[in-house]
């Protein structure tokens, strides 16, 4: 039991929850922080709406006001002395809780803890990492006792029954060292919806993002997830009138339409056909615009209706738990649930209803290979076509079932718990060489998200869902390729704070600090660039061209067959005319020196196929031969990059 510190009125007025999700560490010791974020927690949310839910039926007693503030590690710099010095007023008492935290996470959200605890405040730490480890170990493992040793509490399972006598615990100077509900799992149906924080939203890319679990629990038995032993295998949903009512809400007051539904398989929600029914007469007769990505099963297109009513009722993208295309390794794994079989029906029955598929594939099962990995890759390319992957390195996560039997067995176990984030090494693979799965997963990034598979996808895409295939193709390659991480970790621009670092590492200099990141950013800029270039090629060759844009192209192409290719100023004049008068819908330049006549007549054809010749131009220029190149083409083809440029800027802006 937490002490009380001293200077602490146990009479204070004011409950201040400091809700935190904490990020992780990279490779470097710092923290992996981004200015803007992808997608939000949803654990906070949750937490944030029970808090809320607290103060509304006064369950703390009368005169107890409830505040609650969110902070995401991940967005944002956690303000610790502010914090603490929160809890120095008089009349408020300040509870720092470590929310949600995954095993990858739980070394940052320690040395956190350490910082509140050592600034006198009643913490509590939740998540994955303590519920896992504390359903299977028969002990209280090493790293776990650590923290209830200094005092922090630490909760095992869910809280929407218990959120309240917590903080009660808490306003009382009466923390319990361990919180155990997990037997005790609650019944979500009529429990409050995660809200929507609108501040807390400004810090990622995307305003009209929402995140809520329809459901928990999963019914199968992977060997590798964690959920079923810290959720359970009976799904437990939340009410289907209560959660429209919530996105109703959200669209009035915060325009936010776009959801992912995290629960992790939504095609095994009782109440799926419900919650479907509800969305469609959200869209159709309320004429709100939600759209929602979910996850779901390798059976989920045997359900009958399942799938075109999901595409009815707005969903854009479908996250398949396919992990392996290898039976042999389904079954080591325990998933006996999927059929490899059945992919292609799966992957076909969802694009007939336009909507995206995005394969979750995990390398590491017992017979994968350096060769069979390629291999994989190339068949879920060529054979089932899915428009999406993500890929993991099978990761013993602590709380399942591999992990476990690791530890009775007595094998090795990685001991860094920061690395148990799915793209580093952590387990000594037989069939592999020391880096060499990390070599090859990072090389299945590398061939899945080639221009040529890009390109081919986004040409046969919905012209509906092309933009959102298109940005999250900007996203994944971000993270897997400039930031060298997973796109579910990663955001936009990295942060680093200098004095921010992990224990152990030396704090840089003011001097060193900013040497390192001006390179880092220097290097940044360069891969950007070069990103931009490739998106920008990738739009030119794939984007959907207007009928008046069609009908131009034509026009031009006419004319060329008319006249030779070294056209006359006069036969210049002419075409532009002609194009003025024939396509008045067109927005044609206007008359310009004769030395631009021709740049706008083959801008038009570039702006519908490729940059390939101004890559090539910029290529010779880059290799040592602009002394050779006229200044007047160097001139042109800037203006013709630019020109590019602003108008796949303008379609951008347009989404």
């Amino acid at each position: 039991m937490i002490k009380q510190s001293a200077g602490i009125s146990s009479k204070r007025k004011q409950i201040r929850v400091v809700l935190i999700k904490s990020s992780k560490y990279d490779d470097e010791g710092y923290v992996i922080r981004h200015f803007r974020g992808v997608l939000p927690s949803n654990t906070l949310a949750c937490l944030s709406s029970l808090t809320q839910d607290v103060d509304e039926r006064g369950l703390l007693g009368s005169g107890i006001e409830l505040k609650v503030e969110l902070f995401d590690d991940t967005v944002q710099k956690i303000p610790v002395k502010r914090i603490i010095r929160s809890n120095r007023i008089p009349q408020r008492r300040t509870i720092v809780a470590l929310a949600g935290v995954q095993s990858n996470q739980f070394p940052r959200a320690a040395d956190l803890a350490r910082k509140f605890r050592a600034g006198g405040l009643q913490v509590l730490i939740g998540g994955f990492h303590i519920s896992g480890m504390l359903a299977l170990s028969p002990v209280i493992t090493p790293e776990i006792q650590e923290l209830i040793d200094l005092g922090v509490s630490v909760v095992k399972g869910e809280v929407e029954d218990s959120w309240g006598d917590i903080l009660r615990d808490a306003h009382e100077d009466k923390l319990k060292s361990v919180y155990d509900f997990l037997e005790c799992k609650p019944d979500l149906y009529s429990r409050p919806i995660p809200v929507i924080d609108r501040k807390y939203l400004k810090r990622f890319v995307t305003s009209n993002f929402g995140t809520i679990d329809c459901s928990r629990g999963c019914p199968f038995n992977c060997s590798f997830c964690s959920i079923i032993n810290v959720q359970g295998r009976e799904m437990r949903v939340r009410s289907p009138e209560v959660l429209a009512e919530s996105l109703r809400e959200n669209y009035r007051l915060h325009r936010i339409c776009f959801y992912f539904f995290t629960d992790d398989n939504f095609a095994r929600n009782s109440k799926w056909r419900e919650v479907f029914n509800l969305l469609i007469h959200l869209r159709e007769k309320e004429h709100i615009p939600i759209q929602f990505m979910i996850q779901v099963d390798t059976q989920s297109h045997k359900i009958p209706d399942f799938i075109n009513l999901a595409a009815r009722a707005g969903c854009t993208q479908v996250f398949i738990g396919m992990e392996s295309i290898n039976p042999d390794n389904l079954k080591a794994a325990g998933k006996t649930q999927n059929k490899v079989g059945d992919y292609k029906d799966l992957i076909a029955a969802w694009r007939r209803v336009k909507v995206a598929t995005h394969a979750a594939y995990i390398f590491g099962f017992p017979f994968d290979t350096p060769e069979s990995i390629q291999e994989d890759v190339r068949k879920i390319q060529v054979e089932l076509g899915v428009e999406q992957a993500s890929f993991f390195m099978l990761t013993p996560i602590p709380g399942s079932r591999d992990h476990m039997q690791m530890i009775q067995n007595g094998e090795y176990t990685h001991p860094d718990l920061n690395d148990y984030d799915s793209f580093h090494e952590t387990l000594k693979h037989p069939n592999f060489a020391p880096g060499e799965l990390s070599a090859s997963y990072r090389k299945a990034w590398k061939d899945f998200y080639s221009f040529n598979y890009m390109r081919e996808v986004l040409s046969q895409a919905d012209p509906e869902k092309y933009w959102n295939i298109f940005l999250n193709f900007i996203w994944y390659k971000n993270s897997a390729f400039i930031e060298g991480g997973h796109p579910m970790i990663h955001g936009f621009f990295r942060l680093k704070d200098r004095t921010d670092r992990r224990p152990g590492f030396t704090v840089e200099s003011r001097m060193n600090h900013c040497s390192r990141r001006f390179r880092e950013l220097k290097s940044l800029a360069k891969s950007w660039l070069l990103l931009i270039l490739e998106m920008e090629e990738l739009w030119l060759q794939t984007r959907k061209r207007s009928e008046a844009e069609i009908r131009l192209l034509n026009e031009i192409k006419r004319l060329r067959k008319e006249v030779n290719r070294n056209l006359h100023s006069a036969d210049l004049q002419l075409a532009h005319i002609r194009a003025r008068i024939n396509f008045p819908e067109v927005r044609v330049p206007s008359r310009l020196a004769l030395a631009f006549r021709h740049f706008n007549l083959q801008m038009a054809k570039r702006i519908t196929y490729t940059r390939g010749d101004l890559k090539l131009f910029w290529k010779r220029a880059h290799s040592g031969k602009m002394l050779l190149i006229r200044p007047d083409k160097v001139f042109l083809n800037l203006l013709k990059d630019i020109q590019l440029l602003l108008l796949f800027v303008r379609d951008l802006a347009r989404i």
